[in-house]
This record gives structure tokens, sequence and C-alpha cells, in this order.
């Protein structure tokens, strides 16, 4: 059975506090509540910062079962070294510990910069370099050199499948030849929804969005007919055999959680805080 998700990017955002967050509510139990309430949150810290098995272990501590997270890829090999000659970058992420997830372990998502255009080669090895399989991960983790500062994270106790979404902003990655290569990796190219990319093809036995609308000219923000015509072609993935992870992530961060609860709702999905 295919399973849908629906979620935001982050959960520590002052303004939820009093509004999505219950007024009260001590910080520490913040990502417990969001939980509760969504089915998956993309993990940003890791974008910036390396961090330790402790983190990601703590958070799926906190994270109600059934939850998963998935996890932005590093600015040192999507941004610094443009997803060139990058092997040693990837061993190092790969062993900071996202294993320490467990059974929460969603996809990873590798946000390229949008003046980074296609170059058949660089582009080919990198997805040649992800990791397809639990086994593939920990032996390309195994490889972390001595910019590591914790010892490589390599338990893959809970974790059965690893995942890849990238999402592609320079137009010059728009080629049924990208499309092609992509499929032939099973990595999704992430849905975006914008007027610049509103296309909502899919290139993997999932789909990954990353709800930044909605892509109709003059829209501010997702209106009820918006969420509804989301639902729609969500339940039509989820009905072809189709996971879907579907976060928003737009402008309008307010009110992400509550576009989040809406389409889960839109799609029959409930949850335990319902």
């Amino acid at each position: 059975m295919a399973t849908i998700r629906t979620g935001t990017a982050g959960w520590v955002y002052e303004p939820w506090r009093g509004t999505f967050f219950p007024q009260g509510l001590v910080q520490k139990k913040e990502l417990a509540y969001a939980s509760s309430r969504l089915g998956t949150i993309e993990i940003n810290a890791t974008f910036r910062a390396t961090q330790k098995p402790a983190s990601f272990a703590k958070w799926a501590g906190e994270a109600r079962e059934g939850f998963v997270f998935s996890i932005k890829g590093p600015q040192l090999v999507t941004h610094i070294k443009r997803l060139k000659d990058c092997r040693a970058e990837l061993a190092n992420f790969f062993a900071s510990g996202p294993l320490a997830l467990g059974e929460k372990l969603g996809p990873f998502i590798w946000q390229l910069p949008p003046n980074l255009s296609y170059k058949p080669e660089v582009f080919g090895a990198f997805l040649e370099l992800l990791p397809k399989t639990p086994e593939q991960y920990t032996a390309l983790a195994a490889e972390a050199d001595t910019r590591l500062k914790t010892p490589p994270y390599l338990d893959t106790a809970g974790v059965t499948t690893i995942r890849h979404a990238i999402e592609l902003r320079n137009a010059s990655f728009a080629t049924p030849e990208v499309r092609d290569l992509l499929a032939s990796h099973n990595v999704a190219q992430v849905i975006a929804d914008t007027p610049e990319y509103p296309a909502r093809e899919l290139t993997a036995d999932f789909a990954y969005c990353r709800l930044q609308g909605p892509s109709r000219p003059g829209a501010t923000g997702y209106e009820p007919d918006d969420i509804a015509d989301w639902a729609e072609t969500i339940s039509a993935w989820a009905k072809s055999g189709k996971d879907v992870f579907a976060y928003f992530v737009h402008e309008d961060k307010l009110h992400a959680p509550a576009n989040a609860i809406a389409l889960r709702q839109a799609l029959g999905i409930t949850l335990p805080g319902d």
C-alpha cells in the first residue's frame, strides 16, 4: 500500500508559537507536538552544519511512532563542491548519523543552487554515487575521513529503504534526458509548484513535493481549491502505488502547518491527535 505524508520544512519557527503550537507549550516539546499533527518534517539543519548521531537519535525519540524525517543534503556538496568530486563529502555526511533515525529515516533531499546548470558528466557521476540500499550506504559512509569529528555511524537497524530526491532549479535541467537519467537511478525530481516550475512529472517510485506556490498566476498562498487540486493529484499517484511526501515550504511559512493538515484531511488521512 502506498503511503502519503504531508508536512513542513523544519519545526523551529517562533511565529508558530501560539498559532500552530499551543500557547505555553515548552520548546523542547514542539517536535513531539508537530509530529502528532503532521506525517513528516524536512530536517534543514543538515544543510549548513554537520549534525551528530545523538541529535538524530534525539529527534527520532521525540517524534511519534510512524513519523518520518527527510534530510536535506549539505551545501558543501550542492553549493560549494557543486556536485563535483564530492565522494569524501558524501561519505562524511552519510556517516554523521542519519541512520540513527532508524525506521523514521525518510528520503534525502538535494537542493541545487539556481545557477548550477546541467553538465551530463557531473550530474551523472553524482547520481551514481548516491547509495540506493543500506548496504551501499554503509559502504560509502565507512570511507569517512578525519574531518568527521565522531566515529562513522553505520548501524542500519530499522532502515530498509534509501531514497533520494533532487530539486533542480536551473532551466537547463528541463530535458527528457535528465528525466530519463533520474528514472534510471530511481531519484525523484522535486515537484516545486511554482510559476517557473509547475510540472508534476514523476521520475521515481515515490513523489517528493516542496510546495512553494501555488503556480497559478497572482497567487499569494494556498486556497481551499488549491488544496483540493493537490489532494486529487496525490490520491492518483498513491493509487498507482507511489508513496508521496508533500512539504509546504513556500514563502507563506506561517500557514505551512495548517496547509499540511488541510491537505492531509482532504486526503482522508487521520492521525492519533485528530
